[in-house]
């Protein structure tokens, strides 16, 4: 897939078509991309991350201020971080729209599996929030971080803490917590990890991910849902 569809492709999945595509290249290119093409060193995402960031924060804030007439501004301050933190922002990218599909890397990031890192992803899907905001305004960059980020908050924030929760509910009653590798599936550049995780003898459940992290969190959430223990 070359560049030019793949960009047709995101476009499609994140619901917002750019006028001008050189910010949604912008936003997906990694710094390793731009040395490896030798292209400016200015031209990489990390200029529309830091606007995409001081959006996002602002669209969370004032979303949280409307959501909760109640709130106090120290909790409202601790959800605001749970949402915008690095593993939210990723398990948004991935679950919305695959985001990692789409990242422009250099060979040896891509080798050593930048794809599949948070840092990466995270970062990534606030320059396409900046992106969308220089292309698009305000209102755009507000609709997309409604549908990504603010759609089922408490849900994501939940499976941000997953593998956190279980194994404080292990430990609790004093169960063993494993986490293994099953399977892997799919070609190098473009793999999926199928992790199981056991708690004691008798609860297991199976996660699949882009990454090993990832699916580990998915096997979390699954077991906790399954438990029905609240973990929010």
């Amino acid at each position: 897939m070359n560049n030019t569809d793949g960009y047709r492709e995101l476009e499609k999945r994140i619901g917002y078509s750019f006028r001008n595509s050189t910010y949604l290249q912008t936003a997906l290119s990694h710094s390793s991309y731009i040395n490896e093409l030798k292209l400016n060193r200015h031209d990489d995402y990390e200029r529309c991350e830091f606007l995409g960031d001081a959006v996002l924060e602002l669209v969370v804030s004032e979303f949280l201020f409307k959501k909760h007439k109640k709130m106090r501004e120290g909790e409202m301050t601790k959800l605001r971080a749970s949402l915008v933190c690095e593993p939210t922002l990723a398990f948004c990218a991935r679950s919305g729209f695959d985001l990692g599909k789409y990242v422009l890397l250099g060979k040896g990031e891509d080798a050593s599996g930048g794809r599949g890192r948070d840092s990466i992803i995270s970062d990534v899907f606030e320059a396409i929030i900046g992106a969308i905001y220089l292309d698009g305004g305000f209102e755009c960059a507000r609709d997309f971080i409604g549908r990504f980020v603010l759609t089922d908050y408490e849900q994501k924030i939940g499976f941000r803490d997953s593998k956190t929760t279980l194994q404080e509910y292990a430990q609790d009653r004093g169960l063993k917590l494993v986490y293994e590798l099953v399977e892997e599936r799919g070609p190098e550049h473009d793999r999926d990890y199928v992790m199981k995780a056991s708690l004691g003898d008798d609860i297991s459940e199976t996660g699949i991910a882009k990454s090993k992290k990832a699916a580990q969190q998915n096997a979390a959430y699954a077991i906790l849902n399954r438990l029905g223990v609240k973990h929010i």
